[in-house]
């Protein structure tokens, strides 16, 4: 089956179930969103990981997020593979410093707080979006590009590079003799 790439446009209230929470999942290539319903921890935790805010202390994503990077394993990508009875399933698709890689099955909205986390993209099939998708009116999608737009303006913050990236630019401030930007990349390794 050929995988679909979408990417996260909207996270807001539930309006159906007003305790939970909704995030819209678009096609990147196509018209069509998926409105998948979330709890309330859950949208926080995808909600801090997209603002690129810090909390004093690691939420448990975050956690997850810096064991796997301590044992070089890094997620390649997430997959929305199945879903079953209004239940959607799916899967994180991690990679080990060898390059094998392992496929861990996962709630969809952890996966989706992970994906966020590691700036990786996100996958479904075409049978999902038949079965679940939803087509924006045209005044709707207008403001939909409109938040994606505000999105990619967005500048990288540290948390986003992997270790062999931030090693990189660690070599680079090191050549151009900025040790105040050095020292943080380090220091930031060094914490992974």
């Amino acid at each position: 089956m050929e995988k679909i790439e979408l990417e996260i446009v909207a996270l807001s209230h539930s309006l159906a179930q007003t305790q939970n929470y909704a995030i819209v999942l678009g096609e990147q290539t196509g018209a069509r969103r998926l409105p998948i319903v979330i709890g309330g921890f859950e949208a926080q935790a995808i909600a801090v990981a997209m603002e690129s805010m810090t909390p004093a202390r690691p939420m448990t994503h975050d956690l997850f997020k810096n064991s796997l990077q301590a044992f070089q394993i890094e997620i390649k990508e997430v997959i929305i593979n199945n879903l079953v009875d209004g239940i959607f399933y799916a899967a994180l698709i991690c990679q080990k410093s060898g390059g094998e890689l392992i496929e861990i099955d996962s709630r969809t909205s952890d996966a989706l707080a992970l994906a966020v986390r590691f700036g990786c993209p996100i996958y479904t099939y075409d049978f999902i979006l038949e079965q679940a998708g939803i087509i924006l009116e045209e005044e709707t999608e207008k403001e939909v590009q409109k938040a994606k737009q505000r999105r990619q303006k967005k500048e990288k913050t540290i948390d986003d590079y992997s270790t062999e990236e931030l090693q990189r630019m660690l070599e680079e401030a090191l050549e151009n003799e900025d040790y105040e930007k050095a020292a943080k990349l380090r220091d930031e390794i060094n914490k992974r």
